[in-house]
């Protein structure tokens, strides 16, 4: 059964710098369908500031066929050797809106027990270069909306040049997640999120898009001296 997984592992900078240009994960990696390397920002962060593109920090999205296939991948390969010393969480599919390509959507789907379970959401997409400061001011409000929300255990934005951008976040309930998306959470200006989506929809922002829902599955390692970042798993 294929699952998807999430990393995020911090590099020696130069490392990390020259990895930007020189994706060091093989397309022929036995069992790996696809993955998307990217560099780490802080959420609503300025985009002007030392802390809105974390060069040092490395999220990796990847899918596979099985999980063996990801075991495997990070005890026997070497920069899955260096994936494993890090933080990542399994994932199991659940709803996709929009399309991305690379990835391989599975038919079957699974289910999470409830509303109160918890959730993870992945965003990607190719940007249009013509449309990058009207992303920007209608995004970075979402982006604050979100990083600021207290139903999040974790959330981050990643970019890979030169036209990638990405979002990754837990949260504790899928009610608190369709909340948010809906205007309905309890924090200030609650419907930045559906109003940059009316916008996006009224002109795109984007070569091609999608938002991915998943159910963990669990979790491994540290991410800033923190681990469990989900809750009941």
């Amino acid at each position: 059964m294929s699952i998807f997984s999430y990393h995020l592992v911090k590099l020696p900078f130069f490392v990390a710098a020259k990895r930007i240009f020189s994706n060091p994960i093989s397309k022929n990696t036995n069992g790996l369908i696809h993955s998307e390397y990217m560099t780490a920002m802080t959420l609503g962060s300025p985009i002007f500031s030392p802390s809105r593109i974390l060069i040092q920090q490395v999220a990796v999205f990847m899918q596979w066929e099985n999980n063996t296939a990801l075991e495997n991948y990070l005890e026997q390969d070497s920069f899955g050797r260096v994936l494993a010393k890090g933080w990542h969480v399994r994932l199991s599919f659940i709803r996709e809106w929009g399309k991305f390509s690379g990835f391989r959507i599975p038919d079957d789907k699974d289910s999470l027990e409830g509303p109160n379970s918890p959730v993870v959401a992945v965003t990607i997409a190719r940007m249009k270069p013509l449309a990058v400061p009207r992303f920007i001011h209608w995004g970075r409000p979402v982006e604050k909306l979100v990083r600021d929300n207290p139903g999040t255990t974790i959330s981050l934005a990643s970019v890979k040049f030169p036209n990638t951008v990405s979002t990754f976040s837990i949260w504790k309930s899928e009610k608190e997640m369709t909340d948010m998306v809906r205007g309905h959470s309890e924090v200030e200006k609650p419907k930045r999120h559906s109003d940059a989506m009316k916008e996006r929809e009224r002109k795109n922002f984007h070569f091609e898009f999608t938002t991915l829902r998943f159910k963990p599955l669990g979790e491994s390692g540290e991410w800033k001296g923190q681990s469990n970042f989900i809750p009941s798993v």
